[in-house]
């Protein structure tokens, strides 16, 4: 981290330049740290990026004080109006999402969210997390979906987590997604008074616990990727039922730490 304190500055991505700095932190993230891998992986610039960057929008956070690379946390976001203009999500190549599109309510999908590891666990996420909502209320957007992932494809070594999920949040029947047929892993891997909460909490990602706390849900059903060496379930949050007293505390965190 820089050694003064951080200066966060949120931005959309409006130049190609900004988008590659969100590529190159995914790149960091999702390709050296996770040991994922992509057929339009870049290695030699160092860019992790597929062909629907061009259709999302970018949250790319920086830390002006940082000295070299300054974004140290990204969020890509396709609003239902965009997808439409595509023809699809792309996490419908994963998930059947016929609930939530037949729902009528206004959607925003979200993907390759990351921090830089040297700012995880601070304000970093709040900063995201604020600016995130906001852009929901720019725009209207009633229900935020996308793909969270637990690091790892086997899915025994994960099973109290999944199940926790599977038992404890799972999204109702009318917003309910499902993994495709041909990739459909059951995240119900104990039975209920099996799990153990705590333990379950303990192996749970950060990004899931934060969607948690928003009053996220899940869809039915795990997907194993192997290129990117994870395991993913689709979150689901239903934005007016979002605790106030939860976006509050973002924001407090996210002034209070956010000015260097």
């Amino acid at each position: 981290m820089s050694a003064v304190s951080p200066r966060y500055e949120l931005r959309i991505a409006e130049t190609m330049g900004e988008v590659r700095d969100a590529q190159r932190l995914r790149y960091q993230v999702f390709i050296e740290e996770l040991g994922g891998s992509g057929p339009d992986v870049d290695h030699e610039a160092r860019l992790e990026r597929d062909e629907f960057d061009a259709h999302f929008d970018h949250l790319v956070l920086y830390d002006r004080n940082r000295t070299g690379d300054q974004a140290v946390g990204a969020y890509r976001v396709m609003r239902d109006d965009q997808a439409a203009r595509i023809g699809r999500y792309y996490s419908e190549s994963e998930y059947d999402l016929s609930a939530l599109k037949a729902s009528g309510r206004k959607l925003l999908e979200l993907g390759r969210s990351c921090v830089h590891r040297d700012y995880r666990g601070g304000a970093a996420l709040a900063q995201l997390w604020v600016g995130l909502l906001n852009y929901t209320d720019a725009h209207a957007i009633e229900v935020m979906f996308g793909v969270a992932s637990f690091r790892g494809t086997e899915l025994q070594a994960i099973r109290e987590p999944l199940s926790y999920l599977h038992h404890f949040h799972l999204a109702p029947p009318e917003l309910r997604t499902r993994v495709l047929d041909a990739f459909y892993q059951s995240a119900d891997l104990l039975a209920k008074d099996q799990i153990e909460t705590r333990e379950a909490m303990s192996q749970m990602p950060a990004l899931i616990k934060a969607y948690l706390r928003l009053g996220g849900v899940i869809g039915d059903g795990a997907f194993v990727d192997e290129p990117f060496n994870t395991t993913d379930v689709c979150i689901i949050v239903d934005l007016p039922k979002v605790p106030p007293k939860q976006r509050a505390m973002y924001e407090k965190l996210a002034r209070r730490e956010g000015r260097g």
